[in-house]
């Protein structure tokens, strides 16, 4: 593994202390791959916090890639008081897995045009301005899961002159989505 030239990371880590961070990085992988030319990761770490304050800061965690000078580096944390858990995604940019699970309401944006599926998942409801930024965000999306149980607080939707809602072309692929959903969670649980 010493003489590695390119290497590709995928890691999902439930700790109870720390986030993973540039520092473990570097000093846990770089610093054994002498001729590593280009380092693609995906990470994601949980900790298990009673206080949103126990978390350390974005800046803090994105400060420790500051010799990370190939690409740029998106960092990304959310507390979620319910389960007393807190979240920290970082990956290297351009995004290039096909898949982009766990994605919040605290999503960096950017552009993933190599992503097919995508899950969501937060504590707080998912918006509609929240759709468009995934919409955007993900041209070539194929396979969407969401989950979460809080309702939109705001609800972006108009009556027409004949009574029926007018939606963007976003709200009626989604709504059609989460109503296949619906009915198809409907079918199993009555069976």
């Amino acid at each position: 593994m010493l003489n590695l030239d390119e290497f590709t990371l995928y890691l999902v880590l439930n700790s109870t202390e720390i986030f993973i961070d540039g520092d473990n990085l570097t000093k846990n992988i770089i610093n054994h791959l002498s001729r590593l030319n280009k380092f693609v990761f995906n990470i994601r770490s949980v900790i298990y916090a009673l206080y949103e304050s126990c978390l350390p800061l974005k800046e803090q965690i994105q400060q420790t890639f500051i010799n990370f000078i190939n690409k740029p580096i998106i960092t990304c944390i959310d507390y979620f008081p319910k389960n007393k858990k807190g979240h920290c995604h970082m990956y290297s940019y351009p995004y290039t897995m096909t898949y982009y699970r766990n994605i919040t309401n605290n999503f960096p944006d950017g552009l993933f045009k190599y992503v097919r599926e995508i899950s969501l998942f937060d504590e707080r409801p998912f918006e509609h301005k929240f759709f468009i930024r995934i919409a955007s965000a993900f041209p070539y999306l194929k396979i969407l899961s969401v989950n979460n149980w809080t309702a939109q607080k705001y609800k972006q939707c108009q009556k027409s002159k004949d009574d029926n809602q007018d939606f963007s072309i976003v709200n009626y692929y989604i709504e059609q989505h989460l109503i296949f959903c619906q009915l198809s969670s409907s079918t199993t649980s009555n069976t």
